[in-house]
């Protein structure tokens, strides 16, 4: 049996973003074990005490806004050489398909997506992204997020660079279909925008 050390790291990506779509990969999400719990373990070790606090973050004085655990802030389209651009995901998503961005071909680009987490530990956030022109599937991908404790403050993950497609048939309008989830299959939000890509 190989140790995990010699696992490949793409073939362990895989595993998380077949689990994620359905495809029975054999893993199992933990058991949940609430945060109050994890931190009164261990209670007489000051120095793991202090690490948990770092880690996990803290109910006691964290912000609640209601709603979700998880609550999706902003979605915004970072572009090389071109000011960031933010989507709103607190309002009213519908209106996205009113303003499309613009995003010149053969440009680096990548997605930042903002967000807090409030009352609860949350295993496993992953993102998903269809993108759609005319109907037909064009490109997949699938992120792994991560774990995260609660925190007043936002926090943010960045997905890799990658290079808007480039030439005359690839620029008009496009779809993109998001979805943020957790370890438990939980959708946490869908959303779709809309971008064009345009003549550098």
């Amino acid at each position: 049996m190989a140790e995990a050390d010699d696992v490949p790291v793409e073939e362990i990506q895989k595993l998380a973003v077949d689990s994620a779509e359905g495809v029975d990969t054999g893993y199992k999400a933990p058991a949940k074990v609430d945060l109050t719990t994890i931190q009164s373990l261990d209670a007489d070790d000051e120095s793991l005490v202090k690490y948990k606090q770092n880690l996990l973050g803290q109910t006691e004085g964290c912000l609640d806004e209601g709603g979700n655990n998880v609550l999706l802030k902003k979605f915004t389209i970072e572009i090389t050489g071109k000011a960031p651009m933010d989507i709103d995901l607190t309002g009213d998503l519908s209106k996205l398909k009113k303003t499309p961005l613009e995003i010149p071909e053969g440009l680096m680009y990548r997605v930042k997506i903002t967000f807090r987490v409030q009352r609860e530990i949350v295993s496993g956030l992953r993102f998903f992204s269809n993108v759609m022109r005319k109907g037909i599937k064009v490109d997949k991908n699938s992120y792994m997020v991560g774990s995260y404790g609660p925190k007043t403050e936002e926090q943010i993950y960045q997905s890799p660079m990658e290079e808007a497609p480039s030439g005359m048939l690839t620029r008009g309008h496009y779809t993109a279909q998001c979805k943020f989830t957790d370890d438990d299959k939980n959708t946490i939000l869908e959303w779709e925008w809309f971008f064009k890509i345009v003549k550098k």
